[in-house]
């Protein structure tokens, strides 16, 4: 009996020859070495008081464990005959690294922001947890049109949470007790390291990862989820969107292993935080249809979302639809600051028409993903999380109003798209096929 062959898998081959370099270090001390470059700079040149302060105690951190892969990397080229440094030597500087550059500094913020600096957290913090203290005493996370519009112009912007209902679970801890450790950030780090973690022991304890002699290319995708500057600022300065990354990222790592079911349960979680997981869901919907359990995920990747929305929606739907539709579409009392010198932003706001000639660019590309997820839908895990990746940066670059820190999520997802290549596990269906058409 012949079986047709499966898609090819694509994507590790381009990452095997930069990752095995010095077996692995030399990148390892690149990415250390240019993070501690940029968190300096940061700490020099920002105009954020946060930022600043993370980049003053992340140089160090960065520094250190750069000098320690740099003493790996000297030790492997002094004894080229002797084995590589062992996976788990840099998978705990890898722990270092996040621990020194984006949970002390984390800490540290969240310590002097709860002994009165008001200079320690981003927007997104103070957003969140009054959306968290709104829940326990209304009902919702949300505030109406009229009671936005009372508040002095200058507090407005707070008063909007551009967020699903699920995000503001991460506010109740402050609604309860005024410490450091309740801090918005401190739940958003828990619950992505806890997530992440997951990913990992899915990953390696189930099926056999592609070889990949000489690297550690799931190293390189949590890496680029957590050390990365971009998501290590992130994380100790504002941190509501690692959470939703993580989630996003365990969804590829369920898809990776053949469950449809749990993987629309992580995205379902992803997408009832925040709207950046639901382009995600739509394209592992792609997958999961190529693999006949198109119904499967969408119980969890459409109806936790839709669960979420219920009371708030009962309660005031006119507060959700300002929140999460009105605000976001540039309809609000008042508009977004997101201002990142990207292409869309410059088109908007450089051309006579600017704002529509950006929406027909992010239309077009929203167009040519949707004609190609119809004609060629993803049929492995690491397509999938190619086209999101790509996908997303092409919306961020082209969105009239965005975020230089969006950028994580398409960094984090191509660089978790090599991770996700894997042989099934013996006995699973993928398995049997491949030995069908082997034979």
């Amino acid at each position: 009996m012949t079986v047709a062959p499966t898609q090819p898998v694509a994507g590790p081959d381009r990452w095997r020859r930069l990752d095995s370099a010095g077996g692995g270090l030399a990148l390892d001390l690149t990415l250390y070495a240019v993070s501690a470059a940029f968190a300096a700079v940061t700490a020099a040149t920002s105009t954020l008081p946060p930022h600043r302060a993370w980049g003053a105690v992340a140089t160090a951190g960065y520094l250190v464990v750069a000098l320690v892969a740099a003493g790996q990397l000297l030790l492997h080229r002094r004894h080229p005959g002797s084995p590589p440094v062992g996976g788990r030597a840099r998978w705990a500087v890898t722990a270092v690294a996040w621990a020194a550059t984006a949970l002390l500094p984390l800490v540290v913020q969240s310590v002097q922001r709860a002994a009165g600096r008001t200079d320690r957290a981003q927007e997104e913090v103070l957003v969140v947890e009054h959306a968290g203290d709104r829940l326990t005493t209304h009902g919702t996370p949300y505030l109406g049109h009229d009671a936005i519009a009372a508040l002095p112009a200058d507090e407005r912007l707070l008063g909007y949470t551009p967020y699903q209902p699920g995000m503001a679970l991460f506010g109740l801890p402050r609604a309860a007790v005024d410490a450091w450790w309740t801090d918005s950030r401190v739940w958003f780090a828990l619950v992505t390291a806890v997530v992440l973690a997951l990913a990992v022991v899915i990953l390696r304890h189930t099926g056999r990862p592609v070889d990949r002699p000489g690297g550690d290319l799931l190293l390189r995708g949590v890496q680029a989820a957590t050390v990365l500057p971009i998501c290590a600022l992130t994380l100790a300065t504002g941190g509501d969107d690692l959470p939703v990354l993580a989630l996003c990222l365990l969804a590829l790592a369920y898809a990776a292993t053949g469950r449809p079911g749990a993987a629309g349960v992580a995205v379902g979680v992803a997408g009832a935080l925040k709207l950046f997981a639901w382009p995600v869901a739509v394209v592992l919907l792609c997958w999961a249809a190529t693999r006949r359990s198109a119904g499967r995920f969408t119980v969890g990747a459409l109806g936790l979302p839709l669960i979420a929305l219920v009371p708030p929606l009962l309660v005031d739907r006119d507060a959700l639809v300002e929140n999460v539709l009105r605000f976001p579409l540039g309809h609000g009392l008042v508009t977004s600051p997101a201002a990142s010198p990207f292409p869309g932003h410059l088109i908007a706001s450089a051309l006579p028409a600017g704002r529509v000639v950006a929406a027909v660019l992010l239309v077009a590309a929203g167009a040519a993903i949707a004609v190609r997820l119809v004609r060629r839908p993803p049929r492995t895990a690491t397509a999938a999380a190619l086209i999101c990746g790509y996908g997303l940066l092409a919306a961020i670059l082209l969105m009239p109003s965005t975020r230089f820190g969006y950028l994580l999520y398409p960094l984090a997802l191509l660089a978790w798209a090599p991770a996700l290549a894997r042989e099934p596990a013996a006995g699973s269906p993928d398995s049997e096929a491949r030995s069908g058409h082997r034979a």
